[in-house]
């Protein structure tokens, strides 16, 4: 495989950080657009940057461009590519549709089509149709409709590249792996000095960070659609992952995660045992409005409060409001997080001074309503929902006398 088109999409707000990766991982020139970076590569690419890539949501490798204007122009645009190059007829394949002011009337109908014009076209080379599968295809292919284009995409990744192989405990909620490597890019950390994480949850912005300082390659524990390609070099795709292996390497600083929730602690420390970095990140229960810092050096801290869709802070927070229970859903009514946001800056103020904190959250308003001033705000989308990172220098508050005797 040489001389192809790739196409890497990412969350809308990450492309300039998955421009600043593609680089580090090929070193060659690419293109940044809207949702995703494209490039011009060949089959070592497509290798190195599935197993290596923390922010892409997966390598597709553009098959087909062509104008259209109703249906039958997809199929017979579906039915000139050699689909014989990539799948073989025994294998299973799903079509996905993504459009962008496509002035077709059905998706559903659109899907269709391509999926006729593949089996049609195997069927008159092979005497054999293949089989869709929508749950677990050995090919996926991706159409994109704009108002006049459709481009098809053969999927190098299979699962999307969130799924990293090592989470299988997780709450409710839980943020995307590629989100968090998004925001640990821009917020600069470079695994020199500790991070934290107030709220971790399963553990993912903890374990994202672990792994990026110990240089582990977030795909060395997963498996990938190009291994089934028919001209997927396996000895090629051996050295690669031994490279990656061996380029590990133990911390420059610590890495920190805690939850008011144990259960959610559990999870993230299993999670970490099985990412490989249970060595590089310390987990431990406790209400973040209450836990002291880890260090007392500073460092960052990066965390994705619970909001909206998500559940309610826990802790001191939730008791004071609900008189004891736990949490509650926040879609049972209104806004359940009002006293947490502003405790847990006056907490910052008194504990956390010299700290820088990034914190990713829906409301605009976050830094007024917690009577802090941010120093930089950061536009991404966690799945539907439009977001800020927003960043705070940490200075000591007006409070006196405060106690530290609750370090640990």
């Amino acid at each position: 495989m040489s001389g192809l088109s790739l196409f890497l999409p990412c969350a809308a707000g990450a492309e300039d950080f998955l421009s600043d990766e593609v680089q580090r991982i090929v070193g060659r020139a690419h293109e940044k657009s809207r949702g995703g970076v494209r490039l011009q590569g060949g089959g070592t690419e497509v290798m190195r940057l599935n197993l290596h890539s923390r922010i892409a949501q997966r390598v597709l490798i553009e098959v087909s461009l062509t104008p259209y204007r109703a249906e039958q122009d997809l199929y017979e645009a579906a039915a000139a590519v050699p689909w014989e190059d990539w799948f073989t007829a025994r294998q299973t394949f799903k079509i996905e549709v993504t459009t962008q002011h496509s002035p077709l009337k059905s998706l559903n109908f659109a899907a269709l089509r391509i999926k006729d014009a593949i089996a049609d076209r195997f069927r008159d080379k092979t005497g054999v149709r293949p089989d869709v599968e929508t749950r677990w295809p050995d090919a996926r292919v991706f159409a994109h409709l704009t108002t006049d284009t459709l481009t098809l995409y053969i999927d190098s990744s299979g699962e999307p590249l969130f799924k990293r192989g090592w989470r299988e405990d997780k709450g409710e909620a839980p943020l995307k792996e590629t989100l968090a490597a998004a925001m640990i890019a821009a917020s600069g950390w470079d695994g020199t000095v500790p991070l934290y994480d107030p709220c971790c949850g399963s553990g993912t912005i903890a374990i994202e960070a672990a792994q990026l300082a110990c240089g582990v390659a977030p795909g060395l524990l997963r498996r990938f659609a190009f291994e089934k390609f028919p001209a997927h070099r396996a000895s090629e795709w051996a050295s690669l992952k031994e490279e990656a292996r061996a380029a590990r390497h133990a911390p420059q600083a610590p890495i920190f995660g805690s939850d008011v929730a144990f259960r959610m602690v559990d999870f993230a420390q299993r999670n970490a045992q099985r990412a490989g970095v249970d060595g590089a990140v310390s987990l431990r229960g406790g209400d973040a409005l209450q836990r002291m810092p880890p260090v007392d050096s500073g460092g960052v801290m990066l965390l994705n409060p619970p909001y909206g869709e998500r559940i309610e802070a826990g802790g001191v927070a939730a008791a004071r409001r609900t008189g004891g229970r736990e949490r509650a859903q926040v879609e049972e009514g209104g806004d359940m997080t009002g006293d947490f946001f502003p405790q847990l800056a006056s907490h910052w103020k008194k504990h956390y001074a010299g700290w820088t904190a990034w914190m990713l959250s829906p409301d605009m308003k976050l830094p007024s309503r917690m009577r802090l001033k941010e120093t930089r705000r950061v536009p991404m989308w966690n799945g539907p929902i439009e977001c800020r990172l927003f960043r705070f220098d940490l200075v000591k508050g007006s409070a006196r006398g405060d106690d530290a005797s609750g370090r640990s």
